[in-house]
């Protein structure tokens, strides 16, 4: 009975040491921030105004508000889960300027909005009174890319069509969550406008909404691969 005793005390110590040493080795490991970029896009790719007729009006675009009539429950609560990491925000300085008009005042619709860190890159904006807003100006890229090596959640991108071309072009986008609607705009500003580079993606996850609303999420998947068909 000692014997088995003695045994059983020693397995469980070193049990608990191999425990603890995993532990700090977890401790140890820094995994990166991811940059998620969340977009409303048509089926020719148009990411503008999909909120409302004067959310964005530049360049003659008229169709602002286009997702209203594809908005149902499904969607709402897509947004719903999406919204809910408590992710810090990273924004171009049009959509922060929105979103600083309205959601200070509406937080019931997205709770913890106001706590979040919430970087707007601007090299106009001088003074920010929402709270936690951080502006990021003069290499902006080089900024997201020490922003993402440091503690803390995800970030993502909402809005923000001229900025996310910069982030594409840099290679900053870990992820793509994008709801894709059954319809065509022809003009307006695009998700890959001008900053898509050559890069290859993996779905991870895709649903379709009653209304023909395909929601699918992509992570970036290292580079193109190319072949010659039927070899």
């Amino acid at each position: 009975m000692r014997r088995f005793l003695t045994f059983t005390v020693q397995t469980f110590f070193n049990i608990r040491c191999y425990t603890n040493s995993l532990s700090i080795s977890r401790t140890k490991i820094h995994i990166m921030r991811k940059l998620v970029v969340l977009s409303f896009i048509s089926l020719d790719g148009v990411m503008q105004a999909p909120g409302g007729p004067e959310e964005d009006t530049s360049h003659g675009f008229k169709y602002g508000g286009w997702v209203f009539p594809y908005f149902d429950d499904f969607a709402g609560k897509i947004m719903g889960e999406q919204m809910s990491h408590n992710a810090d925000l990273l924004l171009g300085r049009k959509t922060y300027e929105i979103f600083a008009s309205y959601w200070p005042h509406h937080e019931n619709q997205w709770p913890g909005i106001n706590d979040v860190k919430k970087y707007v890159a601007s090299n106009t904006l001088v003074r920010a009174d929402w709270k936690n807003t951080i502006i990021l100006n003069n290499n902006v890229e080089d900024q997201i890319r020490q922003i993402k090596k440091e503690e803390g959640t995800d970030l993502q991108v909402h809005g923000s069509a001229d900025f996310i071309q910069t982030l594409l072009k840099s290679d900053l986008v870990d992820e793509l969550w994008l709801k894709i609607f059954p319809l065509t705009l022809g003009n307006g500003k695009r998700l890959f406008q001008n900053g898509a580079i050559a890069a290859n993606f993996r779905l991870t996850d895709s649903k379709v909404s009653p209304a023909g609303v395909i929601v699918a999420s992509y992570k970036r998947d290292g580079e193109v691969k190319t072949g010659t068909m039927g070899e």
